[in-house]
C-alpha cells in the first residue's frame, strides 16, 4: 500500500490525487474513470470527480491503494 502526504493541506480533491499518485496521466483521464465508476473510496465507488479526500482515508484504483497520511 502506498502512501500520500497532504503536507499540512486540510485535503486533496480526488481527480487531483489521481494525477499526483501517477494513477492516471493526467486530471481528464482520472475524472473519466472516476465518472466510469472505476474509482474507490473507504471501500465504496465515488463518482465525485472533485471529492475532498482526507486523511485516513483510503484510495483505490486499478489494483493500486494509496493511503493519505
Amino acid at each position: 500500500m502506498e502512501e500520500f502526504d497532504l503536507q499540512g493541506r486540510e485535503f486533496v480533491e480526488l481527480n487531483n490525487l489521481m494525477k499526483l499518485t501517477g494513477m492516471c496521466p493526467s486530471g481528464g483521464t482520472a475524472k473519466l474513470m472516476i465518472a466510469e465508476g472505476l474509482v474507490i473510496v473507504d471501500g465504496q465507488v465515488e463518482l465525485r470527480k472533485r471529492c475532498k479526500i482526507r486523511q485516513g482515508q483510503v484510495v483505490e484504483y486499478e489494483g493500486r491503494k494509496v493511503t493519505i497520511i
